[in-house]
């Protein structure tokens, strides 16, 4: 009977267990697959650093050459490339560079390309060498250009054929500085640059001697990636081999196999198209479908021709994805996987709901910082989820932020305050030997801004994210905004990326940017929109008025609306903030169509000279 009684007991156990931990602990068998594969990072991570003679990104492309040398690394238009093909190709690379007689092995040299194999190859050949690469975005021109090129101290420029406009633009300062300027052309009449490609097809293949790189270590210059420049000039984040090593080894855990296609569209000289593309596709060994831009009508297309079976996104590509005219054959693909950082909660199901059942694996980091996040989960509108070990390993916390005054509160003591949970507060991770923060090349002022000091206690330092999150009472954690991009009126704080969603629902607009802007006599700043009307619609004024009051408080309602043709972003698919708040609302200065809220009327209503004065002189109440 005593056994009878066990027994039943034991099978109830197992019956009413997993009920009850899908009911009270809904994520608890993710979150332990997710520690399981946080080991497993630490370890292959600390592996490969013990690993004599040191190893690095490149002796991961060698072992994956090694053992499949006719296994496709890259498909580019008409082209296909090998594993072995990449090897070889790299190789006379850098044996034609060596015999530049203004470069030296371990010399710093600055890519100027756009989305081609030759991108990848020349960057394999300078690893080879054991320099550090600089990757120029190829839509700067003039100042920016050069601004750019002098952060990594750079002795050589290699550059695309299709940029010898801008190199000659910028020419005469480059050959002033003795600077070897390689065009990948067959021929070059230009004095001052030099033809390259002719010259790599003559060069050797054999692999360089490995002693031309054995001064690198784990804290040298591994390549130079230059963040957005919306506060001035771009900065030159400083990316080291420890930190490729590490990105190497994460990526391992995104659920990319040997046997995917992954499409890059996504710019090779960004962080995400160069980590996750090209970097992650040799730790798989993974082939890479390469585009040389984004395009949204030839997305699918693209994948169906080459069975594409991961894709990449960041900022808005997947609402531009949405914002195709829909097809029948809209989930005729075989797209398991997007990988990515920045899709909305409302773009993320329509997603799903339109081309089928993809995987989003939504995550959060930056180019320069020490802490990250992943959507193990799936959680819609989530980047990540707050996990005990993740926490102990990589500390980090939310911190009390006036938008107002731009920086951190802090109490009696000078210390910050945490943000309590369910409420919005600015990021900042602890910079440890395990989550260093590099910072910026020439550029120590720049560095110093993104450390705070004295956080949790005196004389710790923490990395500034400039990123405002929240974390739910499920422990989820998501994006709210950018610091300066959040701002105060009326005593409130207004998150854009928030206002900015809600006017996307309103049914008429296609884009919406959302920003403060200063009026006199009034503190604060008070909120603006830039829009892109749907096709076939128009500027509803009544019905954009009654959606915004229905779902905003009176603070966070834009008052002005300015009509775009089409919204500036950046080369990452970023909206553009910075010109718009500075034009402001002055319909003699602003082209576009301006409207006003007007309260009165329950509608937004054409902006004009007589009202601008109104509100500059005061006697408009807003």
């Amino acid at each position: 009977m005593e056994m009878f009684v066990l027994f039943s007991c034991l099978v109830a156990t197992a019956l009413i267990t997993p009920l009850a931990l899908k009911t009270f602990s809904p994520f608890l068998w993710m979150d332990l697959l997710y520690c399981r594969d946080l080991l497993s990072i630490f370890l292959t991570y600390v592996w490969r650093r013990r690993r004599r003679p040191l190893f690095l990104v490149l002796d991961r492309f060698l072992e994956q050459a090694a053992a499949h040398p006719n296994k496709t690394l890259v498909v580019f238009e008409k082209q296909r490339y090998t594993y072995a093909d990449a090897d070889r190709i790299s190789s006379k690379t850098a044996n034609a560079l060596r015999a530049q007689p203004g470069y030296k092995a371990g010399d710093a040299v600055a890519l100027f390309m756009g989305n081609e194999p030759a991108f990848m190859f020349t960057w394999l050949a300078l690893t080879k060498l054991g320099s550090p690469v600089s990757f120029l975005n190829h839509n700067i021109r003039s100042k920016s250009l050069l601004h750019c090129f002098h952060c990594c101290k750079a002795t050589v420029l290699i550059a695309a054929s299709e940029l010898k406009d801008a190199v000659e633009d910028v020419l005469p300062y480059l050959v002033e500085q003795g600077i070897t300027v390689l065009l990948m052309n067959e021929h070059c009449d230009t004095p001052g640059i030099e033809s390259f490609a002719d010259k790599v097809e003559l060069a050797a293949d054999s692999p360089p001697p490995q002693s031309l790189r054995s001064h690198v270590t784990l804290k040298s210059p591994a390549v130079y990636i230059y963040t957005s420049g919306t506060t001035g000039l771009p900065k030159a984040a400083v990316v080291n081999q420890n930190r490729l090593l590490t990105v190497l080894a994460v990526l391992s855990s995104y659920g990319v196999t040997a046997d995917d296609v992954v499409y890059l569209n996504l710019p090779l000289y960004h962080t995400a198209g160069f980590f996750i593309g090209f970097i992650g596709s040799i730790e798989t060994g993974s082939t890479i479908f390469l585009k040389r831009k984004f395009s949204a009508s030839q997305f699918w297309e693209d994948c169906r021709k080459h069975n594409v079976t991961v894709v990449q996104y960041i900022g808005e590509v997947l609402r531009y994805l949405c914002c195709t005219p829909k097809r029948e054959n809209d989930k005729d693909h075989k797209v398991r996987l997007a990988i990515g950082n920045g899709v909305r909660a409302e773009v993320w199901r329509e997603f799903l709901e339109r081309f089928g059942n993809i995987k989003i694996q939504e995550f959060y980091a930056s180019t320069e910082g020490n802490v990250g996040f992943l959507n193990y989960a799936g959680k819609i509108g989530a980047i990540g989820r707050v996990n005990f070990i993740h926490r102990k390993l990589f500390p980090y916390t939310l911190i009390q932020y006036d938008s107002e005054r731009d920086e951190p509160v802090r109490d009696v003591n000078g210390l910050c305050i945490e943000s309590p949970k369910g409420e919005t507060g600015l990021l900042v991770s602890k910079v440890t030997g395990i989550s260093p923060f590099v910072g910026y090349a020439q550029n120590e002022e720049q560095t110093e801004r993104k450390r705070l000091r004295n956080v949790l206690k005196k004389g710790d330092l923490y990395f500034n994210s400039g990123d405002l999150m929240r974390i739910d009472s499920d422990n989820f954690i998501y994006f709210q905004d950018r610091v300066g991009d959040t701002f105060r009126w009326k005593g409130e704080n207004v998150a854009t990326t928030e206002v900015s969603d809600i006017l996307a629902m309103s049914g008429c607009l296609k884009e919406a940017n959302v920003y403060g802007v200063r009026v006199p006599g009034h503190e604060g700043r008070i909120g603006m929109a830039a829009v892109v009307v749907r096709e076939g619609e128009r500027l509803d004024g009544h019905r954009i008025y009654d959606h915004v009051v229905s779902y905003l408080p009176s603070y966070a309602r834009p008052r002005f609306i300015r009509i775009r043709n089409v919204m500036e972003v950046t080369g990452t698919f970023k909206q553009m903030k910075m010109k718009l708040v500075e034009e402001g609302f002055n319909p003699e200065f602003v082209q576009d169509p301006l409207y006003v809220l007007d309260d009165g009327e329950k509608s937004y209503t054409p902006m004009t000279a007589q009202l601008y004065s109104r509100i500059i002189s005061g006697s408009l109440k807003l």
